[in-house]
């Protein structure tokens, strides 16, 4: 472990992802609120800092990044970049203390969108808009912007993409890791401009628009607004926020073939055909669940209920409803999104679509021996075998996942939290999603989750965001022997 060099790379991030609070400061400067001094200042600080690292090891170089310190640089620059981008907050309106801000942080930079926040609206612009955009920039990755943008990286830079993309099998569209990464960005960034003026168009303000935008590409849900997207109480702005969710939830590198022409990308896509299946069966579900109990026109209810299943699979977070007034099997039914998550590849968080089928396909395999213990079958997707190797990662990353979720929820109820907040609060953090039930339902907040349980789910953040194994695998002793 090259630690001279990642502590180098650390500080080429950390001072580029300082430059990017001039977008803040320009809004908070525009507005003329109280954001401006925090904002300068984190600027400053970031910045020197990111500078003051690079300088002192600047002579460390390397030729090739191994795949151990390609995993120190992403969690220990996710860490960085969550520390530093909670200075904001934390300096900011005199709402968040020190915990407080770095959750809302990593919380941003994760796409989580739990908030601590009790009163959205009494937040200053300048901090309000760094709160969406730090979204923004998490959804594709911190490091895979880096990819992008700065070329001294883009040496081994696979070991560092493979790291954070939200994805069994990383797609590379490109010979060279920086061109992806390029590619994946600029199909982000156009798909962004789209929603924005499809949102100031329905007569959404510019400001709102950004806002919203940043939070929903990359599947984040920070609104704005105390009551989320119910807000606007617009059918309009409903279905373009749905519309962008799906998007957002299906994988990239389809989005990038389809602009190349492909019409049939995503059909031909069983992933995204699975995605989108489910997407329909568990919204006509849900929605005739609560037509009749809930809502009286069907219109209601295939309107609240097709938002809440896309938000959530999506791991948005964004509410139109309060769905705790909902019927016991609809609740259910959003329980399990979370944890179904949106398609590999994606701005999504959960277990992705691709695990949980190549999940379902392995038990069948496994029965199908029972059957014809002489036979000999292969798992495929597409048409293509899975190597055994990705069966193992993925069998591995869901017992992980399972197994981490389990234990962090009892801990959390060891903190006196109670059962329904402590299970689906985990279930919500670890799988990006933002509100959960309880405590932490979709009209409430995670200001009263106990300090110790912040970081406790500050941990699950990381962790469902950096897919476990970039997490967990700095805990394993071997991983820091020669």
């Amino acid at each position: 472990m090259r630690w001279r060099f990642i502590l180098r790379t650390i500080g080429v991030l950390i001072f580029f992802f300082g430059l990017t609070m001039i977008f803040p400061l320009m809004v908070g400067f525009y507005y003329r609120d109280q954001s401006l001094i925090a904002l300068l200042l984190s600027m400053g600080i970031t910045v020197i800092a990111g500078l003051i690292l690079y300088l002192i090891f600047r002579k460390a170089q390397a030729e090739v990044i191994s795949q151990r310190e390609g995993m120190a640089i992403v969690a220990v620059g996710w860490a960085a970049v969550g520390l530093f981008g909670a200075l904001p907050f934390y300096l900011g309106d005199g709402c968040f203390t020190f915990v407080d801000a770095f959750f809302e942080s990593v919380s941003g930079f994760t796409t989580t969108g739990a908030s601590v926040l009790t009163n959205i609206e009494a937040v200053s612009k300048g901090l309000l808009f760094w709160r969406s955009f730090i979204q923004w920039l998490g959804g594709m990755g911190i490091i895979v912007l880096s990819l992008a943008i700065l070329p001294f990286l883009g040496v081994g830079g696979m070991q560092l993409y493979k790291a954070e993309v939200p994805t069994p099998v990383p797609d590379k569209l490109k010979p060279r890791i920086r061109d992806t990464a390029m590619i994946l960005w600029k199909v982000y960034a156009l798909m962004s401009l789209a929603q924005v003026i499809f949102l100031v168009v329905g007569g959404m303000t510019l400001y709102d628009a950004l806002c919203h935008t940043f939070t929903t590409m990359p599947t984040g849900g920070f609104s704005t607004k105390n009551t989320s997207v119910a807000h606007f109480d617009s059918v309009y702005f409903d279905a373009v926020i749905i519309f962008f969710m799906l998007l957002a939830g299906i994988n990239f590198s389809l989005h990038y073939q389809m602009l190349r022409g492909k019409t049939l990308a995503f059909w031909q896509d069983s992933e995204c055909r699975f995605f989108l299946g489910a997407v329909v069966l568990l919204t006509l579900a849900v929605s005739f669940n609560v037509f009749g109990t809930v809502y009286q026109s069907i219109g209601e209810a295939v309107r609240y209920g097709a938002f809440q299943v896309v938000s959530i699979v999506t791991t948005t977070g964004y509410v139109t409803a309060d769905y705790e007034k909902w019927p016991a099997m609809s609740q259910l039914i959003l329980l399990l999104c979370m944890f179904l998550g949106a398609s590999a590849g994606s701005t999504g968080g959960g277990m992705k679509c691709l695990r949980i089928m190549l999940c379902f396909k392995f038990c069948y395999k496994e029965l199908f021996s029972l059957v014809h213990p002489h036979a000999v079958s292969h798992i495929k997707i597409g048409g293509k075998t899975v190597p055994d190797d990705v069966m193992r990662s993925v069998l591995g990353f869901l017992a992980l996942y399972m197994g981490l979720f389990a234990l962090s929820s009892v801990l959390l109820a060891g903190l006196g939290v109670d059962f329904t907040t402590a299970f689906t609060a985990v279930a919500a953090t670890i799988g990006n999603v933002g509100p959960g039930f309880g405590m932490v339902g979709p009209v409430e907040n995670y200001a009263q989750i106990p300090v110790l349980g912040k970081w406790l789910l500050i941990w699950c953040m990381l962790l469902g965001r950096l897919e476990i194994f970039t997490v967990i695998i700095l805990m394993v002793p071997e991983f820091w022997r020669k």
